[in-house]
């Protein structure tokens, strides 16, 4: 009962303002930026730096630049949002699975609801520049908690420096990596909730997750104009996944919970973006180590030495409006490995194709469509067989969404995608999956 209660209360929450808020859409309030970095205007200095992708501008916002309140807090450099996200999930091609049987996300009707409130500071007061204090925390409610976890905590707060006119920029603190490394949204946009690279082997080896954060010290450093490197010290997460991280550290503030150890990641890259007659290309490699003991499906014992290799390329084949460079035609492709001794998911490959601003009228949407294939590892599997289960040995994925920009700081995703083994064990039937998810950005 009371589990409903919550989700009536958001779902009316967010279709209220959505309904409010579905105006004519600003043309040039675009969440695809040609880069990493917002548009350098002192407000925006204020939004998320230094990560892979980018939050909407100010401009693309529920309150905008303009509001009374905003504007003070902007005069003594401050700056507060919120992040408001609904999503739904449902297999269509059966009846929803009862409670006690669902294995994977979607399996019956799955839900989430996320709350992030965002404080960012100048530090301007300091005699500080090019240096934030960024400060978030999230409620994530999900009816199905393995696919969550459910969890009210902190969520970032660090501090960010930048040397050398960008040339090197450090994090320090409490950092949710998920936005620094690999590059999971298309676009390089957050707005693009039912896009992106799908695999989850990075988390499977350590790196904390939307929701989730741990200590950390991050450095990248810029080689050239587009070449750069970066390197991340962090405390893993719990190895036996993220509702067990919850249970022993409810606020997310614990500093090393016994058994959690270091994660390295390492990561290259070359990114161009795109200007008139030059095509936006972005290629990057890494690779994450953790020290922390994980359990081995081979011999039984728990053992340090978890790693994820990962290489990413994203290319625009073809621009579409010289005036907008970003606007266009993309492919790319994901390749993913982790020791199969240790994770039950071992490999991962992924080609999308994806268009930004497929219509001329309508700058802030998007589309993709996405191919992947996850391998699964023979150890784990084997394991569940001799044990008298069923399994699958793989899975592969096509799925294809659409990103409307309903309005500034108003976005709708809606995606369809058809998965060719679902979840490991038992070997249920294939799914048809229908995600819809509705992000407001105050």
């Amino acid at each position: 009962m009371r589990q409903q209660t919550v989700k009536r209360i958001s779902i009316t929450t967010i279709v209220l303002w959505a309904g409010a808020l579905a105006l004519a859409q600003a043309p040039e309030a675009t969440s695809h930026p040609s880069s990493p970095v917002p548009v350098q205007l002192p407000v925006e200095q204020l939004n998320y730096l230094g990560g892979d992708a980018a939050m909407p501008l100010f401009s693309d916002s529920v309150l905008g630049v303009d509001s009374a309140f905003r504007k003070e807090l902007f005069r003594r450099g401050m700056a507060l949002r919120f992040i408001n996200q609904y999503q739904y999930i449902q297999n269509v091609l059966d009846s929803p699975a009862s409670a006690h049987d669902q294995v994977y996300v979607g399996h019956r009707e799955f839900e989430q609801v996320i709350v992030q409130p965002i404080l960012t500071a100048d530090l301007h007061q300091l005699h500080l520049k090019q240096a934030q204090l960024y400060v978030g925390g999230v409620w994530n409610w999900v009816s199905w908690n393995p696919g969550g976890p459910k969890t009210v905590q902190l969520w970032d707060m660090y501090f960010y420096k930048a040397f050398g006119e960008d040339r090197v920029e450090a994090k320090a603190g409490y950092v949710s990596s998920g936005m620094d490394f690999i590059g999971f949204f298309t676009g390089g946009s957050t707005a693009n909730g039912a896009q992106g690279v799908y695999a989850i082997l990075p988390f499977e080896a350590g790196m904390p997750y939307f929701g989730l954060t741990t200590p950390a010290l991050i450095v990248k450093a810029r080689l050239s104009r587009n070449a750069y490197f970066k390197a991340a010290a962090q405390r893993s997460l719990d190895p036996n996944g993220g509702p067990n991280e919850v249970a022993r550290n409810h606020t997310g503030f614990r500093f090393l919970p016994r058994g959690d150890k270091l994660l390295s990641i390492n990561e290259g890259g070359f990114r161009r973006p795109p200007s008139t007659n030059v095509h936006q290309a972005w290629f990057r490699a890494g690779y994450m180590y953790n020290t922390t003991g994980y359990m081995n499906a081979k011999t039984g014992r728990r053992e340090s030495g978890n790693y994820c290799a990962y290489a990413l390329m994203d290319y625009q084949l073809k621009q579409t409006d010289s005036a907008h460079p970003y606007r266009g035609y993309y492919v790319g492709g994901s390749a993913m490995g982790v020791p199969e001794t240790l994770n039950p998911y071992a490999r991962y490959y992924e080609a999308r194709v994806y268009r930004l601003a497929p219509f001329r009228n309508r700058p802030g949407d998007s589309t993709s469509l996405v191919a992947s294939h996850t391998g699964y590892s023979k150890y784990f599997t084997n394991d569940l067989v001799r044990a008298g289960k069923t399994v699958w040995r793989s899975e592969t994925t096509l799925t294809g969404s659409y990103s409307l920009h309903l309005s500034p700081g108003n976005y709708l995703d809606v995606g369809l995608g058809y998965a060719y083994g679902p979840a490991i064990s038992p070997r249920v039937d294939n799914a048809l999956k229908v995600e819809v998810i509705w992000t407001l950005f105050f």
